[in-house]
């Protein structure tokens, strides 16, 4: 039998070509345009954008590199697949003997040859795309490896620097793993061939004959021995790969992986180059048996020395010795996590926690006391958008952000937020491609106010808001860029500038002063998007958003740019793709500019022996459930570092990158990758130094690693007796509450001279147990400084008190039960819920003063309905099993200690019928400070603190003494009594009730 190609048809002869019609060539062309159109609509316009933005180095090594990687992963699986098919096919035997497995091949061979060279071209093609994607994704996996850094500090196994197993190892198990594919797919395809020409034979053969012919043993063999190469390769690879496994107790190659696997592995290793060998020496002596032998003891030896070997050891030797065996590797362990998440310089101390209050015991604590924060920034955000939001086209985030600013020569902790765009404030009449795109273009302003100070009527005590802004901000930065063009709840994209001398389009405010119709309009003047003025450049901008209004609009002119990917984390992970963001992005007013600051880091899940940690589980609290979903983060890390700050300017939308970490090596082998993104910290300015601070998700992280490794004796280690939890948050709502976030406060750990800017968690007992009394405090110095150029020495220091075992001072879930149990608390809260009122629970600070440790949590009223904003009206205290609960910190302070706390706080002097004013919460001037009241009777002008707050306070304060008059005659039987305080109560409601409506018609 023959399987000569059938002969070619000739090729003389009058048969004429088809006429292509002009139609179809037309239909063709206009395909092709259109085609190319959108694709230049989504790449060049990304081309444009980062040149506008500097960093189009960065866009072009990325596809560079890609499409590189696309191409050797293409042509090296394509032209594999498309040998082995083209190699089989050339040598298949000209005549087979007739057998009944022939006959059958016969049928198929004839069904296939017509498609045969479409499958020989187009299923290389397929599968070479699939590969190329597959490479392409490793762009920085490959960059990294040609850039690496040494970290100068070696594995405590193989003596190698930890820079082989970040950069070279995760690219040589890709290299090895791609071959490893491309072997296998190739030989099936020459194996499929061989067997479908005639070149393989599976059924009886003659006796004696062999089953192969010699071209087809000899492609076979080969492929076969290359990869068996490869699989020694990769067992080879996998001795290093082990230092990063993943163990029950531990992370880290374990005694039976050094003593067991890691020597299986090197004989496996062996194993594989003979019986490579054996394929070798087939492909010249035509003898399968002995490459089937060798795959047979390759098998074998995988099981037993692989498998059987390591699980004996494990059992029979490891388990009944753990704790002394495995020792010198949970040391390991232990030391290479703290290496990795910076954790190995954090000062420890023993704290011997007093629960005793005691009169005048903040007396050596008074600056920690004047700080203490009563405004929750998860709380107050509607009360920010009620009294400074102003404009409907105007919005504050949900959640509000904690800065520390200089007033009067003071630092105070501040909470502060920017007026962002939001279109959804606009009525439907007034949406329009006009209004949204050219008009509605930015924000406007920061709204600023003191941390541990309220404001009138519990009110927030601003010092910088209205429009346009004025306040202490200003006032200091002489004057700054109140625009905000580009913030996190900008969406959309925006067309500005126009020629000079164009009459302003874009909203400011309306202002009934203003020359314009009653509005202020701005026309922006900065470089902060691609010019949309060309015709090619609105085209593309058209295609790639939709809008054909972009090519006829006479708004857009020769000076319009266009804005877009305008939140500040999105343009911070677009021109630096190799970096993992915080969640958190917060405003700082820097050098007359609003900065977004975001933090970044470099990770890796390659150190050996460091313990592995789900980022997304680590980061997640109240917070971010309160924020929604995160941002995109590795699923496992086992190194971070800080090792970037980056800002984003509200009003132009220029990124910097400052070096934060120059010695991190990731960072370094990255800016070889892109020289110039990353600036140096000298660059920093101090104002800009003053607003940095130790980011949250690095703190979130550490703290859930030394909730098991503040135990740094192996021994302590492997018992796991002393590990602890970080506690959820006992203000949720939700069920199962998530973890309790951490608090920027400025306070004075024991030991400190002063107090610093500081974030801070608490721990609770680990393992399955729901005592929750405090075992440790962490806190951080987050204070970055002032000077340019120069971070503060103590940025960074981590401090932990542990608490002595045999204490029990009340954990945060104690304490929050205690306050919700107090009769008195309960029963006053309650009055306060009277009517169509609310009580909403701030944030639970946890303080170590005094001797101990002190909780403070402020507690606010709103409305159920109607317009809703939260107040704050009372402030608890707890100190051990003592409470205090009072209308100010300060009186809560004296009720805890004995009736003097020998500090004031904050908002000493600022009961509800002596609050300060605050600056306006629209248009006018604002003070730079609250100032007290003028004496004399109190004012019933809306906003201030007027009479119907004190009468209503006055009513609830004899409400609530009714009901303890109450109880006390219910105790003694005195009945008499018992109606007389029933009667009093039922009259103090309603006095409350009509203080109340007073107070909502007055602020209406």
């Amino acid at each position: 039998m023959s399987f000569a190609a059938a002969p070619r048809r000739p090729s003389g002869g009058a048969s004429r070509a088809r006429r292509r019609s002009p139609l179809g060539v037309a239909i063709v062309a206009v395909a092709i345009v259109i085609a190319a159109l959108l694709l230049l609509a989504q790449f060049w316009t990304e081309v444009m954008w980062f040149g506008q933005v500097g960093f189009s180095r960065v866009i072009w090594t990325e596809w560079g590199m890609r499409a590189a990687l696309f191409a050797a992963g293409f042509l090296i699986m394509g032209g594999a697949v498309f040998w082995s098919f083209t190699a089989a096919y050339r040598s298949r035997p000209i005549y087979a003997p007739s057998t009944p497995e022939q006959a059958t091949l016969d049928q198929y061979r004839e069904a296939v040859e017509p498609l045969r060279r479409v499958v020989m071209i187009a299923a290389p093609v397929l599968v070479g795309f699939f590969a190329g994607v597959a490479a392409s994704a490793q762009w920085r996996t490959v960059l990294l490896a040609f850039n690496s850094e040494p970290f100068g500090q070696n594995d405590p196994q193989f003596g190698m620097d930890l820079g082989f197993f970040v950069f070279l190892l995760p690219a040589l198990r890709f290299t090895v793993g791609f071959l490893i594919s491309v072997v296998i797919i190739a030989g099936i395809a020459g194996l499929i061939t061989h067997y479908l020409y005639g070149g393989l034979r599976v059924g009886p053969a003659a006796a004696g004959g062999p089953r192969t012919t010699t071209a087809a043993r000899v492609h076979l063999a080969i492929v076969g021995a290359v990869l068996l190469l490869l699989f020694a390769a990769n067992y080879w690879l996998d001795r290093y790969s082990i230092l990063t496994n993943a163990g029950d107790r531990f992370d880290g190659a374990s005694y039976s992986d050094v003593h067991a696997v890691i020597p299986a592995k090197g004989i496996l290793t062996v194993v594989a180059i003979f019986v490579a060998a054996l394929f070798i020496v087939t492909a010249f002596r035509g003898d399968w048996r002995l490459p089937a032998i060798g795959v047979g003891l390759m098998v074998v030896s995988a099981i037993a020395i692989g498998g059987i070997y390591p699980a004996v050891v494990q059992r029979f030797q490891v388990n009944p010795n753990a704790q002394e065996l495995e020792a010198e590797y949970i040391q390991r362990n232990i030391d290479a996590t703290l290496s990795a998440f910076d954790i190995d310089s954090v000062e420890k101390e023993q704290y011997d926690a007093t629960t005793q209050a005691e009169e005048g015991a903040l007396r050596s604590d008074a600056d920690t006391a004047a700080s203490i924060r009563l405004l929750d920034p998860q709380v107050v955000s509607p009360s920010f958008r009620q009294l400074q939001q102003n404009k409907q086209y105007y919005n504050f985030n949900d959640s509000l952000s904690v800065d520390k600013y200089d007033i009067d020569g003071k630092s105070r902790d501040t909470v502060i937020a920017v007026r962002e765009l939001n279109l959804d404030g606009l009525g439907q009449d007034q949406r329009n491609w006009v209004n949204d795109h050219t008009v509605y273009t930015h924000g406007y302003g920061v709204v600023a106010a003191y941390g541990n100070q309220p404001g009138p009527d519990g009110r927030p005590a601003f010092f910088e808001g209205g429009i346009p802004s004025q306040g202490a901000i200003t006032d200091m930065e002489g004057k700054y860029e109140p625009r905000i063009y580009f913030s996190p709840s900008t969406d959309t994209y925006s067309i500005v500038g126009a020629p000079d001398g164009t009459k302003p389009w874009e909203l400011d405010y309306q202002a009934d002063d203003a020359e314009d119709g009653g509005q202020v309009n701005t026309t922006f003047t900065g470089d902060a998007g691609p010019s949309v003025g060309p015709f090619g450049s609105k085209l593309l901008y058209a295609l790639k958003f939709g809008e054909e209004q972009l090519l006829f609009s006479d708004r857009v002119t020769s000076e319009s740019q266009i804005l877009y990917d305008r939140d500040p984390q999105q343009r911070v992970s677009k021109v630096a793709p190799w970096l993992t963001l915080d969640n958190r992005v917060y405003p700082a007013v820097v050098d007359g500019r609003v900065k977004w600051i975001v933090d970044a880091y470099t990770t890796s899940d390659a150190v050996p022996y460091s313990s592995s940690t789900p980022l997304d589980e680590a980061v997640a609290d109240t917070l971010t459930t309160q924020q929604g979903a995160p941002v995109a983060l590795p699923e496992e890390v086992n190194y971070i570092r800080n090792s970037v700050k980056a800002t984003v300017d509200a009003y132009d939308g220029s990124v910097d990158l400052y070096a934060w970490d120059a010695d991190d090596p990731i960072l370094k082998a990255w800016t070889n990758v892109f020289p110039g993104s990353v600036k140096p910290m000298e660059e920093i300015s101090g104002d800009l130094m003053s607003h940095l601070r130790y980011p949250e998700d690095l703190f979130k992280v550490q703290r859930t690693l030394l909730s098991q490794y503040h135990v740094t004796d192996s021994a302590e280690f492997f018992s796991g007796q002393d590990f602890w939890n970080n506690p959820t948050d006992p203000t949720s709502e939700t069920s199962p509450p998530p973890l309790q976030p951490p608090y920027y406060l400025t306070l004075k750990m024991p030991g400190q001279d002063d107090p610093s800017f500081s974030l801070t968690s608490t721990f609770i007992p680990g393992g399955n147990t729901d005592r929750e009394v405090l075992t440790g405090f962490l806190a951080v110095d987050a204070d970055a400084g002032n000077k340019d150029g120069t971070r503060s020495e103590d940025y960074g220091k981590l401090r932990l008190l542990e608490l002595p075992r045999d204490t029990t001072v009340p954990g945060p879930g104690q304490v929050q039960n205690n306050f919700d149990s107090n009769p008195t608390i309960s029963e006053q809260l309650n009055i306060l819920e009277i009517g169509a009122s609310t009580v909403r629970r701030g944030n639970q600070l946890t303080l170590p003063v005094g001797g101990g440790l002190l909780y403070v949590q402020p507690v606010y009223i709103q409305s159920t309905g109607g317009t809703q904003f939260p107040l704050l009206r009372k402030v608890l205290v707890a100190f051990g099993d003592d409470i205090g609960f009072a209308d100010t910190l300060d009186e809560a302070l004296d009720q805890v200690f004995g009736g003097n706390s020998g500090a004031q706080a904050g908002d000493a002097g600022t009961a509800q019928d002596e609050a300060p004013t605050a600056p306006p919460t629209g248009e006018g001037e604002p003070g730079t400070q609250p100032t007290p009241a003028p004496s004399g009777e109190p004012s019933t002008e809306p906003g201030t603190g007027g009479a119907p707050s004190s009468e209503l306070d006055a009513a609830l304060q004899d409400a609530a003494q009714a009901m303890e008059d109450a109880n006390a005659a219910q105790r003694e039987g005195d009945w008499a009594a018992y109606g007389d305080a029933q009667d009093r109560l039922q009259q103090a409601l309603e006095d409350a009730i009509a203080a109340e409506q007073a107070q909502e018609g007055s602020a209406g």
